[in-house]
């Protein structure tokens, strides 16, 4: 994991020497980011991991990173530019929209003490993360169904709200989907939250 500011940054921007094809939107895209969203220092979770500044891009490389060694190892017929933006851009919902962030920060000193640095912000439209993230994505990027897929089912099945999470991709996950699913399951896990 890298917290290092400088260090993180270089990651962050050498991720880009992968993009080739789609060179020119996606650049467009990280500008827009970078410019409009809170990208470059939101955080990753309200509570649980990287709840701090610049917790999201934190995460977003170091699934980066995992994800192309999972690749190289398991897929490597699956192109490096497709693997970056799926796994760069998966929780990319987690900025909210234009001048609207989607996590601010907490002021209820109870849920502080709790460890509940953020909270969601009430002015932003509800809908899930993957639909979120692949809204925002795709006004910028042209995106393979593979990609859409690993962006939208990237947390696999999970339970929430009494029912599961993505039940309808269970066996017919792409390989992308899979590969964006336990790179982001592993840095979070793993390396964020030191599990051993």
């Amino acid at each position: 994991m890298i917290t290092d500011h400088k260090l993180l940054l270089e990651a962050y921007n050498s991720l880009f020497d992968n993009i080739t094809v789609r060179r020119d939107e996606v650049l467009k895209f990280k500008e827009f980011l970078e410019t409009r969203t809170s990208w470059l220092t939101s955080p990753a979770s309200t509570r649980f991991h990287l709840n701090i500044e610049r917790g999201l891009l934190i995460h977003s490389v170091g699934v980066a990173l995992n994800a192309i060694k999972i690749k190289n190892l398991l897929a490597p017929d699956i192109s490096d530019e497709s693997i970056t933006i799926v796994s760069l851009f998966h929780d990319i919902g987690k900025v909210g929209d234009v001048d609207i962030p989607y996590y601010l920060k907490n002021d209820v000193d109870w849920e502080i003490k709790k460890g509940i640095a953020y909270k969601t912000n009430p002015e932003i439209v509800t809908m899930s993360l993957g639909t979120r993230s692949l809204y925002l994505i795709s006004q910028h990027v042209k995106l393979s169904q593979q990609e859409a897929q690993a962006i939208v089912a990237h947390d696999g099945l999970y339970p929430t709200n009494g029912g599961v999470n993505n039940l309808e991709y269970f066996h017919r996950e792409c390989r992308l989907q899979m590969i964006l699913h336990f790179a982001d399951k592993w840095t979070a896990a793993v390396e964020e939250e030191n599990r051993k």
